[in-house]
């Protein structure tokens, strides 16, 4: 049976080539909003962080209609460190709209998500987008896409893809480039021609994958999903088959499908149909639920394993406590459980009761989780990044990411010099004829930490590096990624102006005056090598004699102040960033400076 009044689809593109935008604009012209109705730009993108960042971090699904069929859309991250967001929601999906910018074209992210929809077989529909772009070259575009979709082995049936052109900031989008148009009418149709309909029988008993898990405070876990084959009610009983064979008899005691973009309650949804279901406690992703009288396991979601991992532990700072809402064990060890819920491509492992390991995709991928943890009010502190490696027979492995790097010229030399120091092999260069070149290395993934903020210094801010997980293979030696010590407070107390003068001499500092600090905490970049301990809270002696040049100002050059990104960049190994809702700190992780050296001498 064919569900032709039904279309699943997913948005897939390289990060800031349109999707968001684009779902935007089939939301508005679908009329999904009332007429008088205010929406905020990008709204698929709800979450705070992903509006301040730009980017879309978790995959969404929002409903529309389009004469008289269905079309449920799903909206997934570009970002490589997401990409245990699209591999799932692949399970969902029949078709793709791959969306690629019509003067950039094909990037690396492009490449890596469509990889993800090719191995699953879904059929891809691509829209060239912002073709209203002064430098828009898509018929050249389309050409590097086909080129592309050879390059990854896409079968026949892939391979004549139909191409539509968009300009998602404008709202049109046409069959071809040369038509006019005013709305997105040509992408509505496209979708209901190329995209296919689910298929299965209705009448056999329900079989349901869960790729995606959303939590409620009143309802508990709600598990997002595809029904692959039946119907589900309402009330049901049901039989949960978990990744690990095991059956458990459940009873469906809410089920809900999208209509724009909310989720409504329903008493009976069929075959073909992305529906939420509420009331199994141990629900996960890869489970499957089925019918009492049929008890059939789909294949479980796989994505790729992680090759970062932090150390998420209780602060014990000082200043622990002050600003936070959340700072026992207890509290930091249920909030990582319930992120693992939900985020497929996380792992947590448990090193002691007040200190766990979180193996994730990317510094990005771990670092938005500490964000959100800090906006819900947790306090707590994280260790350096590491890769994750492998030993075998043949030695130690390490993961190697394939670096994608695009510098004006000036600055080529300065970037290949760095990237060398970090044992980067380059393995292409293109001149791009406008002053730019476009360079690609495969690099140990340890190498690109901290990397980032040097690059943008090297390339005046005009470079762009994007990449991704090309494998493992044999440990490439030690890489220095610090070439300067850190500016450690020698007492606990308030940054005065007159300590952080005779400190400044000794670095760059990170805090300025009225600052609470303690014993062992980092205060600024060291110039040298070493680590420097500085007193920034002394006060300068009073005397009742006054000479010449007393009472000058005290002139402070102004404080570098570290975002998240870059504290988890600057720490060493023998260092931690501190967590709170109010402050990011960075500190040693033995903060006593006699009990330090005794344990860098038994080193």
């Amino acid at each position: 049976m064919k569900r032709s009044d039904i279309r699943n689809i997913a948005i897939i593109a390289h990060v800031d080539h349109g999707k968001t935008t684009l779902v935007d604009q089939m939301l508005r012209q679908s009329g999904t909003f009332r007429s008088n109705e205010v929406v905020e730009e990008r709204v698929m993108d709800s979450n705070d962080l992903e509006r301040e960042r730009g980017i879309t971090i978790l995959s969404k699904n929002t409903a529309i209609a389009y004469e008289n069929v269905k079309i449920n859309i799903i909206d997934t991250p570009g970002h490589a460190d997401f990409g245990g967001e699209v591999e799932r929601i692949m399970k969902m999906v029949d078709g793709v709209l791959l969306v690629v910018d019509a003067s950039e074209g094909p990037m690396p992210q492009t490449r890596f998500v469509l990889q993800k929809a090719l191995k699953q077989g879904v059929k891809p529909l691509v829209v060239i987008n912002k073709i209203d772009r002064p430098e828009a070259r898509p018929d050249e575009v389309v050409d590097e896409v086909l080129d592309l979709f050879i390059e990854l082995g896409a079968d026949e049936h892939q391979i004549n893809f139909p191409v539509l052109y968009a300009s998602a900031k404008d709202g049109i989008a046409k069959k071809y480039v040369e038509d006019e148009s005013t709305n997105m009418k040509p992408l509505f149709d496209g979708i209901l021609e190329h995209i296919p309909c689910p298929e299965g029988d209705e009448n056999d008993s329900l079989q349901l994958l869960i790729s995606n898990i959303d939590y409620n405070k009143y309802i508990g876990r709600v598990g997002i999903g595809k029904i692959q084959r039946g119907s589900i009610k309402k009330g049901q009983m049901a039989v949960l088959v978990d990744a690990d064979s095991k059956e458990i008899n459940v009873k469906i005691t809410n089920l809900y499908h999208y209509q724009g973009l909310n989720r409504v309650e329903t008493d009976q949804a069929h075959i073909g149909e992305i529906v939420a279901i509420s009331g199994i406690e141990k629900i996960n992703i890869g489970d499957t639920v089925c019918g009492t009288e049929k008890v059939e396991a789909l294949e479980t979601i796989k994505v790729d394993a992680p090759t970062i991992s932090m150390n998420f532990m209780v602060n014990d700072s000082p200043l622990s406590g002050r600003e936070g809402d959340f700072v026992t064990s207890r509290h930091l060890k249920e909030r990582l459980e319930r992120e693992m819920l939900s985020n497929v491509a996380m792992k947590l492992e448990e090193i002691s009761a007040d200190s766990h390991k979180i193996l994730g995709r990317g510094e990005l991928h771990i670092s938005i989780l500490i964000e959100t943890m800090r906006r819900e009010g947790y306090e707590f502190a994280v260790s350096r990044p590491e890769v994750i490696t492998k030993r075998t027979e043949e030695g130690l492995f390490e993961p190697i990411e394939r670096l994608y790097v695009e510098v004006p010229e000036e600055s080529m030399s300065s970037v290949i010099e760095k990237l060398g120091q970090r044992k980067a092999e380059m393995v292409n260069m293109v001149p791009t004829g406008t002053g730019v070149m476009k360079l690609e290395f495969r690099i140990p993934a340890r190498g690109l930490i901290g990397y980032r903020s040097e690059f943008l210094t090297d390339t005046k801010g005009y470079g762009l590096f994007h990449h991704l997980f090309d494998g493992y293979d044999k440990h490439k030696g030690e890489i220095r990624s610090r070439t300067r010590g850190s500016l450690i407070a020698s007492e606990s107390g308030t940054a005065v102006a007159y300590g952080l003068h005779s400190s400044q001499e000794r670095g760059k500092l990170f805090i300025g005056a009225g600052t609470d600090v303690y014993e062992g905490m980092v205060v600024g970049e060291s110039a040298r090598f070493e680590d420097v301990v500085v007193n920034v809270c002394k006060k300068k002696q009073q005397t009742n004699v006054r000479s010449s040049g007393t009472d000058d100002a005290t002139k402070l050059t102004p404080a570098t102040i570290l975002s998240l990104e870059q504290s988890l960049e600057f720490i060493n190994d023998d260092e931690l960033v501190e967590m709170t809702p109010k402050s990011i700190r960075l500190r040693k992780k033995i903060l006593n400076k006699t009990i330090r050296e005794r344990s860098e001498r038994k080193k």
